[in-house]
């Protein structure tokens, strides 16, 4: 079931859900982008192991 579904209704339930599940893919995504451009520096640094 999709927001602009007919059957959504955006109750306390509904809001609580998609603010948790939106508040955890922010955290990972951050997560991987900090790892991925850390990556990169320490890469472009060599500083990796051989």
């Amino acid at each position: 079931m999709l927001p602009f579904s007919f059957e959504w209704l955006w109750d306390i339930s509904h809001m609580l859900f998609m603010g948790g599940l939106w508040y955890a893919l922010t955290i990972l995504g951050l997560g991987m982008t900090y790892c991925i451009i850390k990556a990169a520096i320490d890469t472009s640094k060599g500083k990796g192991s051989h």
